[in-house]
């Protein structure tokens, strides 16, 4: 009950589990988009050298740098809206009645 009193809840193990798990497949998600976007950007599909020039290297961590900051960026107006949603609730409890 130490949700009554502002209080995280506590979570099982079960739940801890199932959290880890979500978070381990959206982190495996962000890499893979990463990883198509940016070689596919970067990288042409016929390979003249074994080892990255300067060129495709530099493109990678330009590509590799803004799929973050933009990542970071919409994670935070997300979180921004739905702390102000989760705020405009309202005394009926968001329903709008």
């Amino acid at each position: 009950m130490s949700f009554l009193f502002g209080g995280r809840p506590q979570l099982s193990s079960a739940e801890k589990i199932a959290a880890a798990e979500t978070e381990v497949e959206m982190v495996s998600d962000m890499f893979n988009r990463l990883s198509q976007s940016c070689t596919k950007k970067c990288i042409p599909p016929e390979y003249r050298e074994a080892d990255l020039n300067k060129g495709e290297s530099v493109c990678l961590d330009r590509c590799v740098s803004k799929f973050f900051e933009v990542n970071l960026k919409v994670s935070e107006k997300m979180q921004g809206e739905s702390a102000q949603k989760g705020a405009g609730g309202g005394a009926m409890g968001g329903f709008g009645m």
